[in-house]
């Protein structure tokens, strides 16, 4: 562009100058003008549109985007096939977690090392969480405590205890909707306004791991949470203790984790059992007899723990 305003501006100079005889120079100066206007076309050109083979990327830095609406919305409700061997126990294969970052143990474990990831839902709040807190800063056990907006709009002051003692506070929806039977937009509005939400309250950011409502979930939503930058977090070892008016009791939770605990493992813990409240602190020392380590979820993944 520079050397074309140049080139006008001396041919202007010229033509003032010269006489009738010299006309024939302005042709050299038009076809100068052609030669660079069509040399500086094509790269501008190429600098203001992408070519189109270049790769779209999710909110994860280096992910190939993959739109989830070619996915299978087959609903999936999470399961697991409990062993008393004390191994990684069996668990749906239709769907390759791997695919999405999701996880439900970590199963990339060193002879020996037994990791535990301690885990609690909260849909709200029972009475029974400041004790839970009190227990595993007892024990210096790190956990994640997948929160709807309820539990945060009732309990900022929990959520703010939760960080503060190192905890992870991970993204259950705000209004613990069905994946599978909503759309895209309306599960990134639940998930993003849940986040913000507690950033809104608290002052903290929520943890980027996602817990689906129910453990119901489709390939779709799984590439949807993925998309948005979470690990979805599933479980390894869970017992009925979400009914509140038909608890379990204590000694059944205990014999549940002496039963079914292994490395690795991810329970499910429901933060408004008493029978949970009653039994975690005896829980969690027999774990430590056992020779288990309690470890956040951010090391689960390398990608997620550098």
């Amino acid at each position: 562009i520079f050397i074309m305003k140049n080139l006008r501006k001396a041919f202007v100079s010229f033509m003032k100058k010269t006489d009738f005889f010299s006309i024939p120079l302005f042709f050299l100066f038009l076809l100068a003008i052609i030669f660079f206007s069509a040399c500086q076309a094509p790269a501008a050109s190429e600098s203001s549109s992408p070519e189109k083979t270049s790769e779209l990327t999710t909110e994860k830095d280096n992910d190939v985007y993959t739109d989830p609406s070619t996915l299978p919305n087959t609903m999936a409700s999470w399961w697991f096939k409990r062993n008393e061997n004390h191994e990684i126990p069996g668990v749906q294969n239709e769907i390759d977690l791997t695919k999405y970052d999701a996880w439900y143990a970590k199963t990339d474990i060193t002879d020996g090392e037994k990791p535990v990831f301690l885990t609690f839902d909260c849909g709200y709040e029972n009475g029974y969480t400041p004790g839970i807190l009190d227990v595993l800063k007892k024990h210096k056990a790190p956990a994640a405590f997948f929160v709807c907006k309820h539990f945060i709009e009732d309990q900022p002051d929990l959520i703010k205890r939760m960080k503060e003692e190192g905890h992870v506070v991970g993204n259950h929806t705000s209004n613990h909707i069905c994946m599978p039977e909503s759309d895209e937009r309306t599960i990134r509005e639940e998930i993003a306004d849940n986040a913000n939400y507690m950033k809104e309250a608290t002052g903290y950011e929520m943890d980027p791991f996602f817990r689906p409502p129910k453990g119901e979930y489709s390939e779709r939503t799984l590439q949807i949470t993925k998309n948005m930058g979470y690990t979805t977090v599933f479980w390894s070892l869970a017992y009925p203790d979400y009914d509140v008016n038909n608890q379990p009791g204590a000694d059944y939770v205990i014999e549940r984790f002496d039963k079914y605990i292994h490395p690795g493992a991810i329970p499910l813990i429901h933060n408004i059992s008493e029978s949970n409240a009653q039994a975690l602190d005896t829980v969690l020392t027999n774990l430590e007899k056992e020779g288990y380590s309690f470890q956040s979820l951010y090391n689960l993944s390398q990608a997620k723990n550098s």
